[in-house]
C-alpha cells in the first residue's frame, strides 16, 4: 500500500501546445508509451483536436473539471462527457475527435495494454465513508475532490485533492471526507484477457 502525491507527479506538455498531461502511475514503473501494461494520467486538454492512437490499448476517460468535451468517433457515434459523467471506456486506436465545451477540461485517463491487464473505473461520491477493497490485483483511488481520510489495514492515511492511494489485493480501505463533498475514482486493475 502506497500514496502517490499529486506534487511528485510528473507533468508533460504536448508536443503540439494543446495540452498537458500529469503521469500519475504507470507499469512497469518508468515504461515508456509503447511498453506500459497499464498507466494511470491526467490530462489538461486545452484546444479541440484528434486524440493520439493507441493500437492495443484499452483506455477509459473521466472529466475532473471543466464544461466537458464531445468525443466524435470515426464509426459516426458521439458522446459528452461532463463532470460528474460516468467514466466512458473505448478502444485506444478508435479514431476519435475531441471538441471542448466552453473552454478546456481536466481529464483522468486509464490506459491497459489488451492481453495483459484489464481495468475498471467507478465514480464514487462522499461525504458518506466509503469502504473498498481491490476487485483484482491492484487498486487505485484517485482522489478528485476533498480531503480524505483513510483507515487501511497499513494505517490511517490522509489523501489531499489529485493525491492517489494504491492498495494490493488482500489490503483494504475505509474512506472519508468529514462533512465536506468528495469525489473519488476506483480504479481496479487485474491481469490477463478476462475477468
Amino acid at each position: 500500500m502506497r500514496i502517490i502525491r499529486a506534487a511528485d507527479c510528473l507533468v508533460m506538455p504536448w508536443k503540439n501546445g494543446g495540452g498537458s498531461t500529469t503521469e500519475i502511475a504507470v507499469h512497469p514503473e518508468g515504461a515508456s508509451l509503447d511498453e506500459f501494461d497499464w498507466r494511470v494520467s491526467m490530462a489538461r486538454v486545452e484546444s479541440d483536436g484528434p486524440f493520439s492512437l493507441f493500437s492495443g490499448i484499452d483506455r477509459t476517460l473521466s472529466v475532473l473539471s471543466g464544461n466537458g468535451i464531445a468525443l466524435a468517433f470515426g464509426s459516426g457515434s458521439t458522446v459528452t462527457l461532463r463532470r460528474g459523467s460516468p467514466p466512458h471506456a473505448f478502444a485506444g486506436d478508435a479514431a476519435v475527435v475531441g471538441q471542448l465545451i466552453d473552454g478546456p477540461i481536466t481529464d483522468l485517463n486509464v490506459m491497459t495494454r489488451q492481453g495483459r491487464v484489464r481495468h475498471r473505473v467507478r465514480r464514487l461520491s462522499g461525504p458518506a465513508p466509503i469502504t473498498i477493497e481491490p476487485a483484482g490485483e491492484l487498486l487505485v483511488l484517485f482522489a478528485a475532490v476533498g480531503e480524505w481520510r483513510a483507515e487501511t489495514t497499513g494505517g490511517p492515511r490522509a489523501l489531499g485533492a489529485r493525491d492517489s492511494l494504491v492498495i494490493e489485493a488482500g489490503e483494504s480501505a475505509s474512506l472519508d471526507c468529514g462533512d465536506e463533498p468528495g469525489e473519488l475514482y476506483a480504479i481496479d486493475l487485474w491481469t490477463g484477457a478476462s475477468r
